[in-house]
């Protein structure tokens, strides 16, 4: 099939879904578990990875209803510690590291290049099981004792003998990261050498720019936190003398080795999420995105510069004044070309025909709180400031508001914009529209007062708190349950799309991606025939030329 032919939305009354798709063809839980297609791939890492974010957020409720006062009467001290610690280790590592790559990379890549799958699909189903083993691996250290160490953990804390399953948690962790570095390494070598005919460089959607820079990031960054890990791992089993000064070693090392990959990690979660908000904004304001090659060029400088900033970590560690000068002017340059992508994207909106539909409504809840998450990281990155808001919930509320706020509203927005192609279904708009309303204030009542908590002193990490902090608590818990309510209501309306949604056709949004010329659900092998790229990404004279030939042919 030619990219130059786009089949359009059909009539509903009509609409089938084709009988033969990736979805059909081979029916029965073994052939899921031993496929090599890269979308049921991703299917099984989107089921697996809802899976720990609920977790994680199961442990998050916690942590909000422990603080709903000012004692520490819902938890003990010592269970706080672990609910607190195994809340990050599973949500970082079990979900926003993995959530958008794993699973709308994995779906997607191929299908806007015009390959017929990712190019090692083996190495593509061994990193999804080597993912479900530290998953399982993780839980089984959190309900036979758990880790609280933090999930940085934190030395020489960590190197201490009686913290619990410090060892067990960190080989789940060690085994997850390879599942990052053979999915890098699958999309690095796709997008080099799997390219159909026309898919120059500067003809990929910026989708597959933001997952080329995430790759470098994952293969390149995940190995020094492996050793990191193996280190503490040698320290607390063999007695070697690493990180716990008690032995010789420096816990400064630790803190060094651990934001060296750490930092560049959050651009891992951050950066694919970027990928998802360019393809939508484009499609719903029906324009190319200004300035297309400044965006795509700044991904690979955020991947860049990324590995240059890990010690505005440790500006209270006793670092000298030097590297503080040098990392604080390096975090703000850093900044430089995630702002070009948000003044790029406004660009793009002004004068468009721009629709509301709830991809759009995720995209533009991601760009004003990452907006404020990015703005608060400035103060972060200055050591005079930062001196005084570290370690308080300033942190907590500024990482949430890029994460949490950022990634997770990214995710959303592409899980809905391409749920029709992943499905051939859609969803109810409506409610689809209120859940990303809900999600939105949820997220501003449970995260913004943090910000005034941090900025008053209170220290993050702490079950018990002084009183006059529980008025902004109890707004923060009140915003979780909201918060949690957006995120459950995606899952109830996305379940029941399956069965009782309407047909989607091949291309609902009328979007000009490769991926949008092929049915809905896609073949088993994507293509028919290997596609010919004869455009530019975001050509929306071209889409209209397309249906003027369709119209003149059906005339």
């Amino acid at each position: 099939m030619s990219s130059a032919t786009i089949v359009n939305l059909p009539d509903q009354s009509t609409a089938r879904i084709p009988k033969m798709n990736y979805l059909s063809k081979e029916n029965g839980l073994l052939s899921w578990l031993l496929t090599g297609d890269h979308k049921r791939i991703a299917i099984l890492y989107l089921i697996s990875i809802s899976f720990f974010f609920f977790i994680g957020g199961a442990l998050a409720g916690l942590i909000r209803l422990e603080l709903l006062t000012p004692q520490s009467d819902l938890l003990a001290t010592d269970t706080y510690n672990k609910v607190f610690s195994m809340h990050g280790i599973i949500m970082i590592f079990f979900f926003l590291v993995p959530s958008v790559p794993a699973t709308l990379g994995n779906f997607l890549i191929p299908l806007m290049i015009g390959a017929k799958d990712l190019a090692l699909p083996k190495i593509n189903l061994l990193s999804w099981y080597l993912y479900v083993g530290a998953g399982i691996l993780a839980i089984y250290a959190m309900i036979t004792g758990g880790v609280d160490t933090g999930w940085t953990f934190t030395t020489p804390l960590s190197t201490h003998y009686v913290n619990t399953n410090v060892i067990t948690t960190g080989i789940a962790i060690f085994i997850a990261g390879f599942s990052s570095i053979f999915t890098g390494l699958n999309f690095i070598v796709t997008i080099h050498k799997m390219r159909c005919p026309g898919m120059t460089w500067f003809r990929m959607p910026l989708f597959v720019w933001g997952h080329y820079a995430t790759s470098i990031l994952m293969v390149l960054g995940t190995p020094v936190l492996a050793i990191a890990l193996v280190l503490v791992i040698l320290e607390r089993t063999v007695g070697i003398g690493v990180f716990d000064p008690a032995k010789g070693g420096d816990p400064l090392l630790f803190q060094h080795l651990f934001w060296f990959y750490s930092h560049p990690a959050v651009y891992i979660m951050i950066l694919p999420g970027m990928a998802v908000i360019s393809e939508v904004i484009s499609t719903f304001s029906r324009k190319r995105v200004f300035g297309y090659t400044a965006v795509a060029f700044s991904s690979v400088a955020i991947a860049v510069f990324g590995f240059f900033v890990w010690a505005h970590h440790m500006f209270i560690m006793g670092i000298s004044n030097y590297s503080v000068l040098i990392f604080s002017l390096l975090t703000m340059l850093v900044a430089v070309p995630s702002a070009i992508k948000i003044f790029n994207w406004a660009f793009t909106l002004y004068k468009g025909s721009i629709t509301f539909e709830t991809p759009m409504l995720y995209a533009f809840g991601f760009m004003g709180l990452f907006t404020i998450g990015g703005m608060t990281g400035i103060f972060l990155g200055t050591s005079g400031t930062d001196i005084h808001l570290t370690e308080t919930y300033f942190i907590v509320a500024h990482f949430h508001f890029v994460m949490v706020g950022g990634m997770l509203m990214a995710f959303l927005a592409g899980l809905h914009f391409w749920w029709p192609k992943m499905t051939g279904r859609m969803y109810p708009e409506k409610i689809s529209q209120l859940a990303a309303l809900v999600t939105f204030i949820g997220f501003n009542l449970t995260f913004f007062p943090q910000f005034i908590l941090g900025t008053l002193g209170m220290p993050r990490r702490y079950a018990s708190y002084p009183p006059e902090f529980q008025v902004l608590n109890v707004f923060s818990t009140a915003g979780a349950t909201i918060l949690g309510v957006g995120y459950l209501l995606p899952v109830l309306y996305l379940t029941w799309s399956l069965k009782y949604g309407e047909i989607a056709g091949d291309n609902p949004w009328q979007a000009t991606g490769l991926e949008w010329q092929m049915q809905s659900p896609p073949l088993t092998e994507n293509f028919r025939e290997i596609p010919i790229m004869d455009h530019e990404a975001y050509d929306y004279e071209w889409l209209e030329r397309q249906k003027e030939k369709e119209v003149a042919s059906v005339g």
